[in-house]
C-alpha cells in the first residue's frame, strides 16, 4: 500500500505546460543554456517548472506501484486509509509476499533510478524541472525512512513484513541512496543554490525576496 497524493491529476497538466517550451541550445562555455537561464529566472517559469518536476516524480512513484501490481497479477485500486488517499495492490501479503514486496518497493526504486539517470546521463543539466524531479525523489525517500516508516500503509513497513529485511535495513538502503544523491548534487556546480531562483542572464548574484507591482 502507499499514499496517493492528490496532486497526481494536477501533475499531468503541469508536466504538459513544462514541456511546451523547446530546450535552448548550450552556449560555447558549456555552462547552462543562456535562454534557459533567462526563462527559468522568471518567477512564474522557474517555480512552475520546479513544481512540475516535483509532481512528476510523485506521479512516477505511484505509477510504478500500479504497473507493478498489474504485472504480478494484482488488481490495484484506490481508496482511503484514515482519510489519506491510498493505492491498494490487490495482493495477499501473506500468500504472495514476493509480489507484495515488489509492489511496495517499486515506487522508491523508480524514483531512485530516475534521480540516478539525471545525475549520470550527459545532458544540459541544472534546469528547474529536473531540480524538482531530484527534490521529489530525495524528499520521498527521506519521508519513508523517517516519519513515514511506521504508518499503517508504509512502503517500508510492508517491505519489512514481506522479506528478511528489517525496517532499519530498508531505511539504511533507501536513505543511503537519497543521501548519496544529495551529496552529489551539493558538489555539482550545475545545481548550486538549489532552491534559489537564479538572476536573469547578464546580472550577477541571486535574486532573493519579493517583487510587488
Amino acid at each position: 500500500m502507499d499514499r496517493l497524493p492528490r496532486i497526481l491529476a494536477l501533475s499531468l497538466v503541469l508536466t504538459l505546460l513544462a514541456s511546451a517550451e523547446p530546450l535552448a541550445a548550450q552556449d560555447r562555455t558549456g555552462d547552462a543554456p543562456r535562454d534557459s537561464v533567462r526563462r527559468d529566472a522568471h518567477p512564474r517559469h522557474y517555480w512552475r517548472r520546479m513544481a512540475a518536476g516535483f509532481a512528476t516524480s510523485l506521479l512516477a512513484h505511484e505509477s510504478a506501484h500500479v504497473v507493478t501490481a498489474l504485472a504480478v497479477g494484482g488488481h490495484p485500486s484506490f481508496g482511503f486509509s484514515k482519510g489519506r488517499p491510498t493505492v491498494y495492490s490487490g495482493l495477499d501479503a501473506v500468500t504472495q509476499p514476493r509480489e507484495q514486496f515488489l509492489f511496495s518497493s517499486m515506487g522508491l526504486n523508480v524514483q531512485a533510478l530516475i534521480d540516478e539517470a539525471i545525475l549520470d546521463v550527459p545532458h544540459q543539466r541544472g534546469g528547474a524541472f529536473e531540480r524538482g524531479m531530484l527534490a521529489g525523489g530525495i524528499a520521498t525517500a527521506l519521508f519513508y525512512v523517517t516519519i513515514g516508516r511506521t504508518a499503517s500503509v508504509s512502503d517500508v513497513d510492508f517491505m519489512a513484513r514481506t522479506s528478511s529485511l528489517s525496517k532499519t535495513d530498508i531505511s539504511l538502503i533507501y536513505g543511503g541512496v537519497a543521501v548519496m544523491h544529495a551529496v552529489r548534487i551539493h558538489y555539482d556546480g550545475h545545481y548550486a543554490n538549489f532552491f534559489v531562483r537564479p538572476a536573469p542572464f547578464g546580472e550577477r548574484g541571486l535574486r532573493i525576496g519579493a517583487h510587488v507591482r
